[in-house]
């Protein structure tokens, strides 16, 4: 799968906000939903397929509207581990422009314990 996921979205009438356009909570959702798909394609190639991602901070970037029947390209990825935070970019773009974007940072916790985990500063280099 590799360090980069990507999927399309048409944007439909349950998406859409009282201002005829995608609702700005329906981007965050679609952060988290894209970042978990990730998880589940790679999971299995890494170290750690087990545990689970809780998010810890998230930033998005509204950049531009988008309208029902529009088709979005969304794009996630993992950046550079952080001690234990895990950052994360997803970008949506609209007819190859970047419209929302957003940073997350995760943390990693262990099924059973419940612990945070330190993460291995090379362990993106299995995906």
């Amino acid at each position: 799968m590799g360090l980069i996921y990507e999927k399309y979205i048409t944007v439909t009438e349950c998406h859409i906000d009282g201002n005829s356009h995608v609702n700005n909570v329906q981007y965050v959702h679609w952060v988290e939903e894209i970042a978990g798909e990730h998880w589940e394609a790679v999971r299995r190639e890494t170290r750690y397929p087990e545990d689970i991602w809780m998010l810890l901070d998230h930033h998005i970037r509204y950049k531009k509207q988008v309208y029902l029947g529009d088709q979005l390209m969304v794009r996630t990825y993992p950046k550079a581990p952080d001690g234990i935070r895990q950052p994360r970019r997803v970008e949506f773009y609209c007819n190859d422009q970047l419209v929302v974007d957003s940073d997350t940072l995760w943390v990693l916790v262990d099924k059973e314990t419940h612990k945070i985990k330190r993460l291995a500063g090379d362990w993106l280099d299995s995906l």
